[in-house]
């Protein structure tokens, strides 16, 4: 974890620091697109196997306000997850943004959601670097705070549905076990002061202090005072996303309990994270058409719909979000954000 942390501040830094007549960022188009292929490619795969016609005649009989009302509850808890950047920046004595201006900078990072553990999302550090000369390596370890509390809020998710499913706790031990871990690998500091002593000593030194000053902003961020909030906000705005699973679910008439369809999304979710894949591609998607047709015995049509509406309306749905907010942001700082 110090090691990923100490990688990613250096990334940033890197960003930062880049000449001021060349463009921000590339935001990865090529990794970008190669994440939208996999998606097509994946979601053509189970159609295929679920039967075209069966399909189309499954979402033929759906109720798309059902759509909109999942693409309404992702929505909301991008506002939670705002509401945790909001937080973290104030823990972290940035309180110079605008709330508007700090609402598209935390958006912009959506850009980058199909990106393994989404790290991508650090990409809004650089962002607000060049927009409002905070420093880069000051914030991107709010990136790794984030993923800790969904981590967090997630498993409570997995374990509350764990009740009433066999085998459940084998996530909900991987997931904590995932926050123990990273807890301890972010608060035993002795490693990570050796590590940056060994960096400095060599072709690493210059960026050293950089480092230092990105692990005393992830020790504030996420110390066990600071994590409550977040952790809260974080199990309501991933509760939501999973009655999201729940209403496309009775869009086809086929939702189970409410409690299933929680975990059905938690577990899928979790294993998405825990996998080191782009976005949880193919391991979210796997998982939660797996659970759906043997758990809640939908049908293999009425499964792949809803797997595919689902990672429409949160994963596909972000980036999208993200591309607006990062356009608007070029057109509110075209000088900082785009070629001199």
């Amino acid at each position: 974890m110090a090691a990923a942390v100490a990688c990613t501040a250096a990334i940033v830094a890197w960003i930062s620091r880049r000449p001021r007549g060349r463009r921000l960022v590339t935001v990865g188009p090529r990794r970008l697109l190669l994440g939208v292929l996999l998606g097509v490619v994946l979601y053509a795969a189970v159609v295929a196997y679920s039967g075209f016609r069966q399909v189309q005649g499954a979402l033929a009989q759906f109720h798309w306000s059902a759509f909109a009302g999942a693409l309404a509850l992702a929505s909301l808890n991008y506002c939670l997850r705002f509401g945790k950047w909001q937080y973290y920046l104030r823990r972290l004595g940035v309180e110079a943004v605008p709330t508007g201006e700090s609402a598209l900078v935390f958006l912009s990072g959506f850009v980058l959601t199909v990106t393994p553990g989404k790290v991508g999302e650090v990409f809004k550090s650089a962002v607000l670097a060049r927009t409002h000369g905070v420093p880069a390596e000051r914030t991107a370890p709010i990136v790794v705070a984030e993923r800790l509390t969904d981590v967090i809020a997630i498993v409570c998710w997995v374990a509350i549905g764990s009740l009433g499913f066999r085998g459940g706790w084998y996530w909900a031990g991987l997931g904590g076990l995932a926050v123990a871990l990273g807890l301890i690998a972010i608060l035993w500091e002795p490693p990570v002061r050796v590590l940056l002593a060994r960096l400095s000593r060599g072709r690493g030194a210059r960026w050293v202090p950089k480092l230092e000053r990105a692990y005393d902003s992830l020790r504030v961020v996420a110390s066990p005072s600071a994590l409550a909030w977040p952790v809260l906000l974080s199990v309501v705005g991933w509760g939501l996303e999973g009655v999201a699973l729940h209403l496309l679910l009775a869009g086809f008439e086929r939702a189970p309990a409410l409690a299933f369809s929680m975990f059905f999304y938690a577990t899928a979710t979790l294993a998405g994270a825990l996998v080191p894949v782009p976005g949880g591609l193919g391991v979210t998607e796997a998982v939660i058409h797996q659970q759906l047709v043997s758990i809640a015995g939908a049908p293999e049509p009425v499964a792949a719909a809803s797997m595919i509406l689902i990672r429409m309306a949160t994963l596909w749905w972000a980036v999208l979000v993200g591309f607006v907010a990062l356009g608007w942001l070029r057109l509110r700082f075209p000088e900082q954000l785009t070629r001199a």
